[in-house]
């Protein structure tokens, strides 16, 4: 290995170090706790070096924000893969989702602006589109060809995703029921909006 890709590799090494070191803060004290200078503690490194790889903590943030949106796609990628009937296809993505949420809780978090401010990243993370684009895709494809229309797609992407997110919201600032409860009530939904993809509003 030439000495430019040791050094690029080590560079690699440390930005990694900075970013787990920045989860695993969170994880343990939660967003509120993280600063540059308790990460250069948790790496034991200076804080210039921190500021080396990353600017300031919303550059970190921004950075876990977009690892956190190609987590979430290939997840969802995995569960769409174990079956062939698109709306089945639909359900496991969403499932997926939910699973993502709670197995992922401080990057869900930090991507959805749950008890911490979310990133303003626009144009700057397209990765933050994935998940959006394979589910608004996958309900594209299940609605009859007649009545499929951006609009009509839109509003069924954002029914989908305002009762997913919403029941992930209130279970991780308030949690009200068991998880079997949540997972019946999360079926319910998803069953019956995918039930009314096909029913005529006019």
């Amino acid at each position: 290995m030439g000495s430019k890709d040791r050094i690029q590799r080590l560079k690699d090494e440390t930005r990694c170090k900075i970013l787990d070191a920045s989860l695993a803060i969170v994880k343990e004290e939660g967003w509120a706790a993280l600063s540059m200078r308790k990460i250069a503690d948790k790496i034991e490194y200076t804080a210039p070096i921190i500021y080396e790889y990353f600017s300031n903590k919303d550059a970190i943030l921004t950075e876990l924000t977009r690892i956190g949106y190609l987590k979430l796609a290939e997840q969802m990628k995995e569960a769409e893969r174990k079956h062939a009937d698109p709306i089945e296809q639909l359900k496991s993505m969403w499932l997926a989702y939910w699973n993502f949420a709670f197995e992922e809780k401080e990057l869900y978090q930090v991507m959805y602006g749950v008890e911490v401010n979310c990133c303003v990243m626009e144009n700057a993370c397209p990765d933050m589109q994935v998940p959006s684009n394979m589910l608004w895709d996958k309900i594209a494809e299940i609605i009859p060809e007649d009545m499929r229309t951006d609009e009509y797609i839109d509003i069924k992407y954002y029914t989908f995703w305002s009762v997913v997110h919403g029941l992930i919201s209130i279970n991780m600032t308030n949690r009200l029921s068991t998880d079997e409860i949540n997972r019946q009530v999360l079926s319910d939904a998803l069953n019956g909006i995918v039930a009314s993809m096909t029913v005529r509003t006019t």
